[in-house]
């Protein structure tokens, strides 16, 4: 029975090791997103709104730009992301499914471009009372 017991501690112990040499961190990741926004003129944009999120559409998050309209991103966990940029109500396209390995840096930019229309006004219907 007590070597049962001893072999039993053993393999539980085994076990233990085995799955913490595995197991993923849980802290932050390593990886960075660098880049820069321009606007419609192909000019930095100072102070511009950066939105990012994984490509599956969790963990939305937000940056800024500094004042020459560059940005980074750091400590994101490998895995793809979406991001886009907007400053005073002029919005980038959304650069979608940008892979990022363990440790890996990307850099892109983020050209931010007029709306060809202004989205019609929705307004409720009226009730007939």
């Amino acid at each position: 029975m007590k070597r049962a017991l001893i072999l039993l501690t053993l393999i539980v112990l085994a076990l233990t090791a085995a799955l913490n040499t595995n197991a993923e961190p849980q802290s932050k990741g390593t990886s960075t997103l660098s880049g820069v926004v321009l606007g419609p003129n192909d000019k930095p944009v100072p102070h511009a709104s950066i939105s990012y999120q994984s490509s599956d559409g969790s963990a939305p998050h937000a940056a800024f730009a500094d004042a020459h309209g560059h940005f980074t991103i750091t400590q994101l966990r490998a895995d793809s992301y979406d991001i886009r940029a907007s400053h005073n109500g002029v919005f980038s396209d959304w650069q979608r499914n940008i892979p990022l390995g363990r440790g890996k840096s990307r850099s892109v930019e983020l050209h931010l471009i007029y709306a060809k229309e202004m989205p019609k006004s929705v307004s409720a219907p009226k009730s007939n009372q």
